[in-house]
């Protein structure tokens, strides 16, 4: 089973890229498209750049993709799973840093009755 490193990897849009090591010539210069669905774990499935993964490939009519992702952990073993992905707070409205003065709340009153 080839290994690699994560080029990059959007969590947004579920894929990413990896580059196979030297040791796989057949694979060298590359990159392989990966999705998120062919990462073999539990919970959120991601990768990292820079992560080592063991993978498999599969001809597609767009080059090679990675399948059957294996991430390994900075020791090289398997990560067999991961917590939930927090939670994105961009867009997320934030308190306001002033209180609501009597005379705004009475505008958006007039506005809505209006």
């Amino acid at each position: 089973m080839p290994q690699g490193k994560v080029k990059w990897f959007n969590n947004a849009k579920g894929y990413g890229f990896i580059i196979a090591d030297e040791d796989w010539p057949e694979l060298a210069g590359e990159d392989l498209f990966v999705h998120f669905s062919s990462i073999q774990m539990e919970g959120y499935r991601t990768l990292k750049a820079g992560q080592s993964v063991l993978f498999d490939t599969q001809p597609s009519g767009k080059g090679l993709h990675a399948v059957n992702i294996i991430p390994l952990d900075e020791d090289g073993n398997p990560v067999k799973s991961q917590p939930k992905r927090e939670p994105d707070h961009a867009g997320e409205s934030q308190p306001s840093a002033q209180p609501e003065s009597a005379d705004s709340n009475a505008k958006a009153e007039h506005l809505i009755h209006a």
